[in-house]
């Protein structure tokens, strides 16, 4: 069965849901990865180890910086979780609803062949916006399955979104990823997305964000 990128289904959904959830979790490690290598991050582990070791404990040089280290697994482990969480009590709850009921909105999955049978293996979805006379599109949910990753799957959904904003004569498309997902950032520029700013993180706690070192960034491509 070759790829197929149609409009969501009703009998998606319980597919659809575990994939949103399941590659949005997958961030948690390269975000956790990035924070810890920073120069920040390995400076701090380091002093935290040698204060432990002046107080005279072999135990508090292993203890302050194992305490650092998991503050900010569970900092990153939370802003995706919470994220997640969220999301399916709000708008992934009720697709059709959220992301079909009007005609300049959509919600798209990607479908292929996985030992034997179809399977959803991405998905991304767009939602008209108005600003003033201005219509514009913003395109999110985008989510490949990680084994699909680098693979070419994630170029074509949003060149399906872009299209679609074309064909309803929006003005531009705009999006939103983070600092972590640098491929992310990579594959929207290839598609001509150039980055409006940077922000910290509204749907975290400020202190979990700051701690993540993580940023949204938000792009847009005029159409």
């Amino acid at each position: 069965m070759p790829l197929v990128i149609r409009r969501y289904r009703p009998a998606d959904k319980d597919t659809v849901l575990t994939l949103f959830t399941t590659g949005t979790w997958a961030h948690i490690c390269p975000c956790f990865h990035n924070a810890m290598t920073s120069p920040l991050y390995l400076t701090i582990t380091l002093a935290l180890g040698v204060v432990g070791y002046l107080l005279g404990s072999v135990f508090g040089a292993v203890l302050f910086p194992a305490a650092w280290v998991g503050v900010i697994y569970c900092c990153c482990h939370e802003m995706y979780c919470g994220y997640v969480r969220e999301r399916l009590r709000t708008d992934m709850q009720d697709i059709p609803g959220n992301f079909l009921s009007r005609s300049d909105d959509c919600f798209w999955v990607a479908e292929a062949e996985v030992e034997g049978r179809p399977q959803v293996i991405g998905m991304v979805a767009v939602a008209a916006k108005h600003s003033g006379t201005e219509k514009y599109g913003e395109m999110f949910r985008m989510i490949v399955a990680p084994q699909c990753r680098r693979m070419g799957l994630g170029f074509r959904l949003a060149q399906t979104a872009v299209d679609f904003c074309k064909e309803r004569g929006f003005s531009k498309v705009v999006l939103e990823t983070t600092s972590t997902q640098m491929a992310a950032v990579a594959l929207y520029s290839k598609l001509g997305f150039t980055r409006v700013f940077s922000r910290t993180n509204k749907l975290a706690f400020l202190w979990i964000s700051s701690l993540a070192r993580v940023t949204i960034i938000k792009m847009e491509k005029y159409l």
